[in-house]
């Protein structure tokens, strides 16, 4: 099964922009759809943004979108979720996980806070 493991989180303060990496293991990571999420204290978990496996069709919360791009680079194992504008309710634990068929890996998921 991939392995996930996700990076790029951190504080930043209003306005400001964040880069999230997610990479993952093994060969067939390009097969894999691959979804961030988030999920802040006393809130649900929220998919943020999605990009498909083969074609790479991307698929944005309203929350997000105009703000956040999601994009992959296969040769890399690598899925970025590009976070411009932040605002302070942007501030959660991110994931990625990766699905193809049954199989629904995830990370350990990486903080981002959003603080002046």
């Amino acid at each position: 099964q991939v392995q996930l493991v996700e990076s790029g989180g951190g504080l930043v303060q209003p306005g400001g922009s964040l880069r999230l990496s997610c990479v993952g293991s093994g060969s067939t990571f390009s097969t894999y759809a691959v979804s961030w999420y988030r999920q802040a204290p006393g809130k649900e978990r929220e998919l943020v943004a999605l990009i498909g496996s083969f074609f790479g069709s991307t698929n944005y919360a309203d929350s997000v979108k105009g703000r956040f791009t999601i994009s992959r680079d296969n040769s890399k194992n690598t899925v970025i979720l590009q976070m411009n504008s932040l605002i302070p309710e942007d501030a959660a634990v991110y994931h990625c996980s990766a699905r193809r068929g049954a199989i629904n890996a995830w990370g350990q998921g990486t903080p981002v806070t959003v603080s002046s």
